[in-house]
């Protein structure tokens, strides 16, 4: 069994392709997987860290405007292609698997070129301009979300990584609970904006913070890298604790020690969270395509969460909403159990049928 996976960038397409990986490697144990990717993204690190070999392939974005770039674009196209040819020539691919990114439109072109099956998988409701072009060279088309305009699609959900595609919350309650230092029985709302953070987000808690420790919420605020907030650290009469790092490497931890997210709507992130459960007020980015408001309205429709824009979060907002919610038991119950009958945690196996498929057998 021989498979290319194809994409980088940002974690959106990294992680699913690692997922998808160990899926495969579950599946069929002695299966030659490569990767291509770019120097400069995320897969750079983590592909290797995760024991797959990396290839390189020239960074090619799509020129939006005539300019010297554009003059450049195919020339520098070629080339990327080349080196995708390579990669797929060299590792007798069966089967090349697109996730979208820089390096998908060169491992698309190659392995049509060379007669290879592709499989493609798009994250976002919106598709980005790589993968608009795969699916016009396959059948093969898996996206995470119904919505998703494709020819070809059918939706398989997001790949998730094995830590949070197994977590159960409420096994891992106490050991959250002691990791962060948090009392068990208080409602606890999760803060985090990705892992640059959410300067909008860390305004308008931190704003509030008083007031959510007054009411005995405890709070864990994950800010982002850079962006420190002043926070009152803990309310001397509810006991109530506000805890904000810049980041965790243990969102499984981060996950089952809530009761409710406060986030934006990336596809991974709304992903997660409705495979675990967890109920979330999703505040799409206001800048780019809409994109996160489309990723953010299955769930939101289905029950599993609140969908709320930028300019409405404020430490007003917190207080009068936000927090009437954390105090709400029964309704965030209810949300939960939305959430995860919408969630989907085995959209890695299915992406995998559609891999084994291709490459021309069922296992």
């Amino acid at each position: 069994m021989r498979v290319v996976l194809a994409g980088g960038g940002t974690a959106g397409h990294v992680l699913p392709l690692l997922a998808t990986g160990d899926a495969l490697r579950r599946r069929v144990p002695d299966a030659d997987i490569r990767v291509l990717g770019t120097a400069e993204g995320l897969e750079a690190r983590l592909v290797p860290e995760r024991g797959y070999p990396l290839v390189v392939v020239p960074k090619v974005p799509f020129p939006r405007r005539p300019d010297a770039r554009a003059l450049r674009f195919p020339g520098a196209l070629r080339r990327a292609v080349a080196t995708a040819a390579g990669a797929i020539r060299d590792s007798d691919a069966q089967v090349v698997v697109g996730f979208g990114g820089y390096v998908a439109t060169p491992a698309y072109l190659a392995a049509r070129r060379a007669g290879v099956p592709i499989v493609l998988h798009e994250q976002n409701a919106r598709p980005g301009l790589a993968n608009r072009l795969g699916a016009r060279f396959t059948a093969r088309v898996a996206t995470t979300f119904a919505s998703t305009e494709l020819p070809h699609a059918v939706r398989v959900g997001l790949p998730l990584r094995e830590e949070i595609r197994t977590l159960d919350r409420e096994v891992l309650a106490g050991a959250a609970r002691a990791e962060f230092g948090l009392d068990e029985g208080r409602p606890t709302l999760l803060v985090f904006g990705g892992s640059l953070g959410a300067q909008r987000l860390n305004e308008a808690v931190a704003g509030a913070g008083q007031d959510l420790l007054a009411a005995g919420v405890q709070v864990l605020h994950l800010t982002g890298a850079g962006k420190e907030v002043a926070v009152p650290a803990q309310d001397p009469r509810t006991g109530a604790r506000y805890l904000a790092l810049p980041y965790t490497d243990r969102m499984d931890l981060a996950y089952a020690v809530a009761d409710l997210a406060l986030c934006r709507a990336g596809a991974g992130t709304v992903c997660e969270l409705a495979a675990v459960g967890l109920p979330a007020v999703y505040v799409p980015l206001p800048i780019g395509n809409g994109e996160q408001r489309l990723n953010a309205r299955e769930v939101v429709e289905a029950g599993g969460g609140l969908l709320v824009e930028d300019a409405q979060v404020d430490p007003g907002w917190i207080r009068t909403v936000a927090l009437p919610l954390l105090q709400d038991g029964r309704r965030l119950e209810a949300m939960a159990a939305a959430a995860a009958e919408h969630g989907d945690r085995d959209a890695a196996d299915r992406l995998v049928d559609l891999v084994l498929e291709a490459a021309g057998g069922q296992r």
